[in-house]
């Protein structure tokens, strides 16, 4: 795939795209998270990429959405949709669906929503999704234990870019690689030509090392695995609350055996370092605690002596006293003649508690004897390159265990990579699924019907329709039933619902259009090329809007067909005589190409008499005024011209005073 050719992708953007392994797959796989992990997109960017993705797979041009008013409504259906939501991966994820005239893409869409609809929304399973994250990638670790060697420039420009993790050093000749080999736990030679090469230290030739990355810097696996242990965690829970609750996540169950993730995470610390291996604990703790034990068993020997001096009378001969003063008091030559076996005793109570404070393997002890033992002297000394061969050898110690535990670990991590990927990939669509099912619940949904352009079925048809976008509670508002098939007039009563059919029939046709469930017991939508919704327009207009908003319509029915048109109240535009003419003429033009159109007007009257064909009119019928309020049926009836709120108020007038000025006026309507 060409990452350009993808709708609202520039270069910079694919560039930071083609960091990601496997851009195409992933772009084409409208994984949000995914695509938002590529340097510089976020989810929201990584959405609109993943929908001109699919847009580019089904020749979609993205048309369909015409006006301003036809977008709010898709933003009222998203957010429906995105307050139904539990993660922000969910709600960003829905962006990808949209308004589309290419069959096969709501064919895919009404597919996916088919298989949400189906889902239990259970609350233990939404509960689980609130710690639900996309992964994420962790920082790059530095390994100073450890390096890379080659002698090509080239070599090295790659094992930098491959391998960031590591030190990349250049080396010539043998040497060169002896003298890293001191310096690091372990060398890696990248270049064949030093095979065969035998110099002290872990130094080995390995010409595929960065081909196998995981086996060179296995900290790079353990280090994702415990960044994102949270939400592999999380992502765990909504596969066993699902499958807990009689809905899995999939058929054939998660991805990874739960069992075993949890267990390699557990021999993980947070930091990606090795957890719970008890020797790898007491190399690590006698490491840091060195100086402190060989601190404190110098005090056991001094206290030992201490007291050993304390209950002992020594004689000091008068050449004995004055050597010493002649040595500067030295008490050395004192403590090997009177004190040689409680010294010794001191000296072994220091080896014993260094070996005990620090828990030293036998081999490891006998290290740690020769750190007491020289000359007598009071206080005990110690001897500090002991000390330093001591460090030096449990700090090995601890690495080697440290690397083969690191290297066994990363190995049984190695083939959870891809499925704990897919773990948190399905816990996430999950959401997504039960944000459609929730919502086809909410609101009664059903899948709709969507034939194509010319069908027998063609414009729409909409049964027991209800629109949650009123302010009112849902359960409270009324079932509307109604089909048009190319222009119509819509008449009806001030506040009878004119305008909420209009938003009732956008509503429905831009969901059927995205492909998803739409609130109606039942419903079918040409799949048309553009929508084009007016709402009412705010007072009349001046000269100069006047003619932009004519120049509008006239771009309007140049090529209408496959349009759906709805327009509310055009007439305040300007006068009211020259608005019948001009919706008259929109409607004759509208009706000479396959267009749907609805213009709701109070000017039905008027503007079928302007016209030169016959205008179909349906109306909001009122049942009249009942206490004041006006009762009407809110399903417009076909081929009815509805009355007026002025001539049922003048009905009513007459009905209840009577008299010939009432009864004059209604003759008139």
């Amino acid at each position: 795939m060409e990452l350009e050719a993808i709708p609202g992708v520039g270069a910079k953007t694919a560039a930071a795209l083609r960091e990601l392994d496997d851009p195409a797959a992933t772009v084409e796989s409208g994984d949000v998270a995914a695509i938002a992990r590529a340097p510089g997109v976020n989810e929201a960017r990584a959405a609109r990429i993943a929908r001109g993705a699919i847009r580019r797979r089904h020749g979609d041009d993205g048309r369909v959405l015409a006006t301003d008013r036809a977008r709010e409504l898709y933003r009222e259906a998203i957010d429906l949709l995105r307050e139904r939501t539990v993660t922000d991966y969910a709600a960003k994820r829905l962006e990808t669906f949209y308004p589309s005239a290419s069959a096969s893409r709501i064919e895919e869409a009404q597919s996916f929503a088919a298989a949400a609809t189906a889902r239990d929304p259970d609350p233990a399973v939404r509960e689980a999704l609130a710690d639900c994250a996309p992964l994420a990638d962790p920082p790059t670790v530095r390994v100073r234990d450890r390096c890379l060697a080659t002698a090509d420039a080239e070599t090295l420009a790659r094992a930098e870019a491959a391998v960031p993790e590591l030190s990349v050093e250049t080396v010539e000749d043998a040497r060169d690689v002896s003298e890293l080999g001191r310096s690091y736990a372990s060398v890696i030679v990248l270049d064949e030509s030093f095979a065969g090469l035998d110099v002290e230290g872990d130094v080995s030739v390995r010409p595929d090392a960065l081909e196998n990355p995981a086996e060179t810097v296995p900290e790079r696996l353990l280090a994702f695995f415990a960044e994102n242990r949270e939400r592999l965690e999380a992502a765990a829970a909504v596969h066993e609350a699902a499958a807990a609750a009689g809905d899995p996540v999939s058929e054939d169950g998660p991805p990874v055996d739960l069992d075993r993730l949890r267990d390699a995470l557990s021999r993980l610390d947070d930091d990606g370092t090795i957890a719970g291996d008890a020797e790898l604990d007491r190399l690590t703790a006698a490491v840091a605690d060195l100086d402190a034990a060989v601190s404190t068993a110098a005090s056991v020997a001094d206290d030992r002596l201490r007291e050993a001096i304390r209950e002992r009378d020594v004689t000091i001969e008068g050449t004995d006293f004055l050597s010493l003063v002649e040595q500067g008091a030295r008490v050395d030559s004192l403590l090997d003649r009177e004190l040689a076996d409680e010294y010794d005793a001191a000296v072994d109570a220091a080896r014993e508690h260094l070996a005990d404070a620090l828990r030293l393997e036998p081999e490891e002890a006998e290290l740690a004897e020769r750190v007491f033992g020289g000359d007598p002297s009071f206080p005990v000394d110690h001897d500090e390159s002991a000390v330093s061969r001591l460090r030096t050898e449990l700090s090995a110690a601890r690495d080697r265990r440290a690397a083969t535990l690191k290297a066994d670990l990363a190995s049984d991590l190695g083939d959870l990579r891809e499925p704990v990927e897919e773990l948190v990939r399905d816990a996430l669509e999950l959401d997504v699924e039960l944000a459609v099912a929730r919502f086809a619940r909410d609101f009664d949904c059903t899948l709709p019907e969507v034939v194509g352009p010319g069908d027998a079925s063609s414009g729409f048809r909409i049964e027991g329709g209800r629109s949650p976008l009123l302010d009112v509670d849902f359960a409270a508002v009324e079932s509307v039933d109604y089909a048009v098939s190319g222009a119509t007039l819509l008449s009806g009563v001030n506040s009878g619902g004119k305008t909420s059919t209009l938003d009732l029939v956008a509503l429905v046709v831009v969901l059927a259009q995205m492909g998803l469930p739409v609130p109606a017991e039942s419903a079918t939508v040409e799949r048309f090329e553009e929508i084009h919704y007016y709402a009412k327009s705010q007072g009349t207009l001046d000269a100069g809007a006047f003619e932009a908003t004519l120049r509008d319509f006239g771009d309007l029915v140049d090529g209408a067909d496959g349009r759906l048109v709805l327009v509310d109240e055009l007439e305040s535009i300007t006068e009211p005589g020259a608005s019948a003419k001009i919706i008259a003429g929109i409607l004759e033009a509208l009706d000479d190409q396959d267009a749907t159109a609805v213009f709701v007007s109070h000017l039905a009257r008027e503007i079928r008499a302007a016209a030169d064909f016959a205008v179909a009119v349906d109306g909001i019928e009122a049942a009249g005024l009942v206490d004041g309020e006006l009762r009407v049926n809110r399903s417009p009836k076909k081929g009815h011209l509805a009355r007026s709120t002025p001539e049922l108020i003048v009905e009513k007038l007459a009905d209840d005073r009577g008299g010939e000025f009432y009864g004059d006026l209604l003759e008139k309507f």
